[in-house]
């Protein structure tokens, strides 16, 4: 993230086209969108533009376990086939994306920085004591995937929204740094090189998640967001309107799966079908009571042919919870789980699953809701649903860090072919290099 959105906003509100690359372990989505600038009053907080759906495409994720590329082939494909489907329902053919990081490496961190003023606090002061902050960023000697100014303090007095005009001798800042592990991204992106496409952005997977899902005043009141996704769950904290914790767990609702696959020795297609179907993270006595059948063709041992459901809901259960208390470990060591006294907020496909909302009150101890994609018009019906929240966030993002004036090129279906495609990208080295 620009460190001086907040500061520095775009000049222009222009229309621009945007295109966005959910890179998952369960599903691979590309989104091209229109975004036009807001006439009046905003409709929802942190919004400036209107999201129009232009094209859709989503593909079955390969080559890509817990947010890291492990068969860069098969992801490449994966990829192009999600970008060929939304560029053929949009009319246009993209060659740049926004995409999303939610490898395990990700780790938050928090920096401060001060420097002497002379004055009043003026525009230049603010890019200084912000480029000391950015300084101490880079010398952690990671990746860094956002630089968000927290707060600031003059001459000790802290928690100062905005400094502008104010007259002191020393400012400081605090910053939220995100960094991941450079072999993660470095892969990430020469996949998507691969496949004739360049990277804007990158954005971490729990503040896209959180972008989506938070209405109202959840930001500025403290909100956690909790994506759980299907190779990783990603944990965001959102408190006085700044993006301050960021965390990835390596397990998802695909472990679910597998449990599920192990336990009753079937196929993993069969696993997700119960899962859907008739799974559910509560125990309930009746479900002593009813069972099922497995067909003979799913069946890799000889297993019995019939189950109670009491069983499918105890293998879920279990996991779930370990989940659930992974989460709940992890925002207690961060200290923004106490800090932040406001809902939780759960999403990703994940958070779909029959009774979890109930056993995640309990385990957690916190108020929480389900949290869908909001303000996109044009989505198709199957995208609406948490399990899309993370690629919607990636459209609103750079409205929130002035990114808009990012134009992403784009050129009529009509005339680009694969080989064309590589022609422009040919002429697009020679005019920015010469």
């Amino acid at each position: 993230m620009n460190a001086f959105s907040s500061f520095f906003p775009a000049a222009s509100r222009k229309t621009r086209l945007l295109t966005v690359l959910d890179v998952g372990s369960t599903k691979i989505c590309c989104i091209i969108a229109r975004l036009r600038p807001l006439d009046g009053a905003k409709v929802l907080s942190g919004r400036s533009h209107k999201l129009e759906v232009l094209g859709f495409g989503v593909q079955r994720s390969r080559g890509v376990k817990a947010g890291v590329i492990v068969d860069l082939i098969a992801a490449e494909q994966a990829i192009c086939l999600a970008v060929d489907a939304a560029e053929r329902m949009a009319g246009l053919v993209v060659d740049s994306v926004i995409v999303n990081v939610s490898c395990r490496s990700m780790a938050s961190h928090h920096v401060k920085a001060q420097v002497p003023l002379d004055g009043a606090v003026d525009m230049r002061e603010l890019r200084r004591v912000l480029a000391a902050g950015s300084a101490e960023a880079f010398a952690l000697g990671r990746p860094v995937l956002h630089s968000v100014p927290v707060s600031f303090s003059l001459d000790g007095e802290k928690d100062i929204a905005d400094p502008r005009d104010m007259v002191g001798e020393a400012l400081g800042v605090k910053m939220h740094i995100v960094t991941a592990g450079s072999a993660p991204l470095r892969n990430l992106e020469h996949c998507i090189n691969r496949a004739h496409l360049s990277v804007e952005t990158m954005v971490a997977t729990p503040f896209a998640s959180a972008l989506s899902v938070l209405v109202g005043d959840e930001a500025m009141l403290g909100a956690i967001c909790v994506d759980l996704g299907g190779g990783t769950t990603t944990i965001s904290v959102l408190n006085k309107g700044k993006f301050v914790f960021a965390d990835t767990i390596a397990i998802g609702s695909d472990h679910i799966t597998m449990d599920i696959a192990r336990g009753f020795s079937i196929t993993l297609e069969e696993a997700e079908r119960l899962k859907v179907m008739y799974g559910s993270a509560l125990n309930v006595a009746a479900d002593d009571k009813h069972s099922y059948t497995l067909p003979p063709e799913s069946r890799l041992t000889d297993t019995p042919e019939r189950f109670p459901r009491a069983v499918l809901s105890r293998i879920i259960r279990a996991r779930v919870e370990e989940l659930l208390e992974m989460t709940r470990d992890r925002l207690a060591r961060s200290r923004f789980g106490r800090l932040v006294d406001g809902r939780l907020v759960l999403t990703g496909g994940g958070a779909q699953l029959t009774g979890l909302p109930d056993v995640a009150r309990s385990v957690l101890n916190r108020r929480l809701r389900i949290g869908r994609p909001l303000g996109v018009s044009g989505l198709p019906e199957m995208a609406r649903g948490a399990a899309f929240s993370a690629a919607v966030g990636l459209l609103i993002y750079p409205q929130s860090a002035g990114f808009e004036e990012q134009q992403v090129r784009a050129v009529p279906v009509q005339q680009a072919t694969e080989t064309g495609r590589r022609f422009q990208k040919v002429g697009r080295w020679l005019r920015e290099s010469f």
